[in-house]
């Protein structure tokens, strides 16, 4: 069973701008909630296969999860896979989705999640984290849109 979710949020932004604010994980620190620090696993530029580890604050404790980049189109889509069972997770996959449309002056980002291969009590409970991820995954929207319109 998988839990699908999505979030889409409008900014003044260009679609390029918007495009490389996701990806560019050394200005997360300013607008990333909770975030503790973020390690490249690999050097360069981004591209299809980086990683890297992201840690953040959340409910008192540090947790870290491991991404990589699936997919890039650039400025138009970006696919990210979080695999759960190396990080503080324990479980699960994570795909989250980027699509950056222009419409008129502005960029609509739309953000769809899956999340995959929970179980036991995760999976009993799927429906109400994917709420938890969706409010989590648009407050960053939203903060990286503040940012990025400063």
């Amino acid at each position: 069973m998988s839990i699908n979710f999505e979030v889409k949020k409008t900014t003044d932004v260009s679609i390029q701008k918007a495009y490389k604010g996701l990806l560019d994980l050394d200005a997360a620190k300013n607008w990333m909630q909770g975030l503790v620090k973020i390690t490249r696993l690999d050097d360069g530029p981004i591209q299809v296969k980086s990683e890297w580890k992201e840690t953040r604050k959340m409910y008192g404790k540090e947790a870290s999860e491991y991404f990589e980049v699936v997919e890039l189109h650039e400025p138009n889509k970006i696919v990210l896979r979080c695999d759960g069972t190396k990080g503080t997770t324990g479980k699960g996959e994570y795909l989250y989705t980027y699509l950056l449309t222009s419409v008129e002056d502005k960029t609509e980002i739309t953000l769809n999640g899956e999340i995959h291969g929970l179980t036991g009590i995760t999976k009993l409970f799927g429906k109400m984290m994917a709420g938890m991820f969706k409010k989590a995954c648009a407050k960053d929207l939203d903060a990286l849109i503040e940012y990025l319109e400063k």
